[in-house]
């Protein structure tokens, strides 16, 4: 039993490590699916936990589907170059204003449609106003990889984590603000004033404002109406409590359709974009977590949760900050299972599930593997030609992160 149990740890260990320094650059959802199959071929996990574990990601693999169909169409009909001009000439020739138009853009994309739309909507968008602008895109992509995790818990679906700590039992919106509309701002203004300072000198010099803008086409006029008739759906569904991934699904293929039914193009080429790897990276990681519930590592979380919960401030503050970092270990969305399922064992005061809420939406931004959506932002700007290595976003994430997650703890723990 031991033997067996160090085995597992030392799989789920490794394959971990291999999706954040990806061996001979293969993508990270070989690493991920090969670890969930080395536990399956040693006979560590039975056949049927790991497709019970797939399938609890189901309503997260739907919300991603609808997302990227919505970034690719978006991307194909030019609705991307538009903002990219736009964001330009409003920029007037000041590569500051430009960097705080893209940061406010990306608070409202992470809040109205997700984290993850803000990956892979937004971030392709900023680098081409990057280029049209003559702009180093360094910066601007940075703000769209930190924003989308420091602005993620403004509404429930503003991350999929979110869905996946509730258990799909989300809060009422009245209770949800109460408790995150402060720390949210906490965060999302710590957060801008870091990056700002980090990267003060790029952010010096002056750009180019002068670019042309392309008339959006009426493909791209539609793709756009998708994106907004999608917002919309999210929040009326958040608010009726109903899970957010077949809505999501549904909008992303009728918008993909519509779309391409105007342009009179082939979805077939469409979706060779979409970048489905992503899908099972996910159903991986989360096999990987139902790999260490079977061991009992859930049950012992669930006993610390619940023995710490006798003083409640620093319960949150402790299992915040523990759950942050973990995030980095695991990644957010199996992190956010782990904790749930402890949750649920161990019934802690809604002050202490709040501050787990914090630590996994905010905890990301340490790493490069820290979230889906910085994974998601990675690879679209590998996409472009650019790449940045862990230890390049580790150096900025070991100074963002910490003094928001201090911000955002300390001003929920202040709410009370």
């Amino acid at each position: 039993m031991i033997l067996a149990t160090g085995a597992t740890w030392g799989i789920c260990a490794a394959s971990t490590a291999a999706v954040i320094a990806r061996p001979f650059r293969w993508p990270e959802a070989i690493w991920a699916v090969t670890g969930a199959a080395a536990l399956l071929l040693f006979g560590l996990m039975p056949f049927p936990a790991a497709v019970g574990a797939v399938a609890k990601g189901m309503d997260v693999y739907l919300f991603l589907i609808g997302m990227m169909l919505l970034s690719e169409v978006a991307r194909a009909e030019g609705l991307f170059d538009w903002i990219a001009a736009t964001a330009a000439i409003h920029a007037r020739e000041s590569t500051a204003r430009l960097f705080a138009l893209v940061y406010v853009t990306g608070i409202v994309t992470t809040t109205f449609l997700s984290n993850d739309a803000t990956a892979v909507v937004l971030t392709p968008a900023v680098y081409a106003a990057a280029k049209k602008a003559k702009a180093d895109p360094l910066p601007l992509l940075f703000a769209c990889a930190l924003i989308a995790n420091a602005a993620s818990f403004v509404l429930p679906i503003s991350n999929p984590a979110n869905l996946v700590l509730y258990g799909g039992r989300m809060p009422p919106l009245g209770q949800w603000f109460a408790s995150f509309a402060l720390p949210s701002l906490a965060s999302i203004v710590v957060t801008f004033l870091v990056l700002r300072w980090v990267e003060r000198k790029r952010l010096a010099g002056s750009c180019c404002s002068d670019v042309e803008r392309t008339p959006l086409t009426t493909g791209g006029k539609a793709a756009f109406v998708g994106i907004v008739v999608t917002a919309i759906v999210l929040l009326v569904v958040s608010a009726l409590d109903i899970e957010l991934g077949l809505p999501t699904a549904i909008a992303g293929i009728v918008t993909t359709l519509a779309v391409c039914a105007i342009a009179r193009s082939s979805p077939v080429a469409l979706l060779r974009g979409v970048s489905w790897s992503v899908l099972p990276l996910v159903a991986g990681l989360f096999v990987l977590v139902e790999a260490l519930d079977l061991t009992g590592v859930i049950a012992w979380v669930a006993q610390a949760i619940r023995t710490a919960s006798a003083d409640p401030v620093q319960a949150s503050l402790v299992s915040g900050t523990i759950l942050a970092i973990g995030s980095n270990l695991m990644n957010n969305l199996p992190a956010g299972l782990l904790a749930s399922t402890a949750v649920l064992q161990a019934q802690p005061p809604r002050l202490v599930v709040d501050a787990l809420l914090i630590g996994v939406d905010l905890g990301p931004n340490l790493s490069i593997t820290g979230s889906l959506a910085t994974i998601l932002w990675l690879q679209a700007i590998r996409r472009e030609g650019e790449d940045i290595g862990f230890w390049r976003f580790l150096k900025l994430g070991a100074v963002a992160m910490p003094l928001a997650l201090i911000a955002a703890l300390g001003t929920r723990i202040v709410l009370g």
